[in-house]
């Protein structure tokens, strides 16, 4: 574990928190630029491009892959190869970081396996810029991004001690960062993906890795103290007791894990907006203005627009709300933020419902609609978790447990590109019907786990608002 933020004390230099705060945040935003701006165009690149016939003999490796989903799913059309291979990628990149954590928490420590992560990361955008080497490519975005991402969060979580109120505001800030990279990458990575070559969007996601790299390095002095490790960790504890996890700690960690499952279903909606709605879209929205075909990649920018006006405005009335009433804790933010985003693909099933009556094409407000939504809930459900499970987490296991929550994003999105492929067999109103009640259900499951373990989750200090 990083050194905590009692080692320094009195900082507030970034509006409030710890300076390492901007600077992680700022390393985040371009990281998050390079990522989005990748996976933006990733599934149209697929699906129009790469997977079609006369391509996808280019890519080394893929017949083997083809033929590995294939003998589980069935034949795959483009479209449906596509979307299982970009679940099971933005799946993946949130299970390496479990492996991440533990490398930095064994041998290397936070601040070299942030750096390798993001170096192979930039590898990894740039070798998207050719074909052949495609698979190549997402090895190292996965690796790099399990070094990278994991591991940052936690920096961030050790910026304040256990006690300190900021910590839950700290992670909205942090995600706040990577609002502002989601509405610049689709505008930026889309627009030269779609409107001039495919590699110049990649490659542009590439440049943005190296700036985020740049960034960590220049703020290294302001980030937490990495803890002693292999031989000098040893000497550190020779004659002290090892330390053991206490009972509530081993409760708090058997419940974190139970919860996943529940997690999964929590995002299924908001992670289908970068694969199914971006080809739903494609078909059924009418995205032409003023004569100009407008990039179905800017849909991602006014999401990313939506989720940082309502990440700014779930901060702000959250802190409107504790100087009148207790804030909740993190569980019940959490059910709150579900029931409220499945209102999101909800609204679809009259989008849909319409197509099918008229034959026409719906306008671009249904997609306002689809992340006003969305966002409003969402805002309570991905920061809040990663506060919880840094707070909860048994010392010495920040960087694992991160990992392992962020396991709920591996098994959700590949469970989403499975759920895409349903996009051509069902009516689009049971499509997103199904999705709503998928949210929906989590969000119930939520307040029941608040009922019945509540206890289990709350802060040491009981007296300490856990929000």
């Amino acid at each position: 574990m990083a050194a905590p933020a009692a080692t320094l004390p009195g900082d507030r230099a970034f509006f409030g928190h710890p300076a390492g705060l901007g600077w992680l945040a700022f390393c985040e935003l371009w990281e998050r630029f390079s990522y989005y701006g990748m996976q933006a165009l990733l599934v149209l690149y697929l699906s129009n491009y790469l997977f079609l016939p006369e391509h996808i003999g280019q890519v080394a490796g893929i017949e083997t892959l083809r033929a590995f989903i294939e003998g589980i799913t069935g034949p795959r059309s483009p479209q449906q190869l596509a979307s299982v291979v970009f679940g099971l990628y933005a799946g993946f990149v949130y299970l390496t970081p479990l492996f991440g954590g533990l490398l930095a928490d064994r041998w290397l420590g936070r601040t070299k396996t942030v750096v390798m992560g993001a170096s192979l990361m930039a590898l990894g955008h740039f070798l998207m810029a050719f074909e052949a080497s495609f698979l190549a490519a997402l090895a190292c975005l996965l690796v790099g991004v399990g070094c990278f991402k994991g591991n940052i969060a936690a920096q961030v979580g050790a910026l304040y001690a256990p006690g300190d109120k900021r910590r839950a505001s700290a992670f909205q800030i942090f995600m706040l960062a990577v609002q502002i990279a989601v509405i610049l990458a689709p505008i930026v990575c889309g627009t030269l993906g779609e409107k001039v070559a495919w590699h110049w969007g990649f490659g542009a996601a590439g440049v943005g890795m190296l700036i985020g790299l740049v960034v960590y390095l220049l703020g290294r002095r302001w980030l937490p103290a990495e803890a002693a490790r292999g031989a000098a960790a040893k000497a550190e504890l020779a004659g002290q007791a090892k330390p053991r996890m206490s009972r509530p700690e081993l409760a708090r960690l058997l419940l974190l894990i139970a919860l996943i499952p529940v997690l999964v279903l929590s995002v299924v909606g908001n992670q289908q907006y970068n694969n199914a709605f971006p080809l739903w879209s494609q078909q059924h929205m009418d995205l032409v203005l003023l004569g100009w075909q407008v990039p179905v990649t800017w849909l991602q920018a006014v999401d990313a627009f939506f989720s940082t006006a309502t990440m700014v405005a779930s901060l702000a009335f959250w802190r409107w709300w504790a100087t009148r009433r207790r804030e909740p804790d993190e569980i019940t933010k959490m059910a709150l933020g579900c029931l409220v985003s499945a209102a999101a693909p909800a609204l679809l099933i009259l989008a849909a419902a319409h197509i099918a009556a008229t034959g026409e094409k719906v306008s671009f407000a249904w997609t306002v609609g689809y992340t006003l939504l969305n966002n409003l809930g969402f805002a309570n459900i991905m920061p809040v978790g990663l506060a919880l499970y840094s707070r909860a987490a048994p010392r010495r296991l920040e960087g694992l447990l991160i990992g392992i929550y962020y396991l709920h994003l591996f098994v959700g999105n590949s469970f989403v590109g499975w759920l895409a492929g349903l996009l051509d067999e069902l009516p689009g109103s049971q499509f997103w019907a199904l999705h709503a009640a998928l949210v929906a259900a989590a969000g119930l499951l939520l307040l029941m786990v608040k009922l019945l373990f509540g206890k289990v989750l709350a802060p040491d200090d009981a007296a300490q608002p856990a929000g």
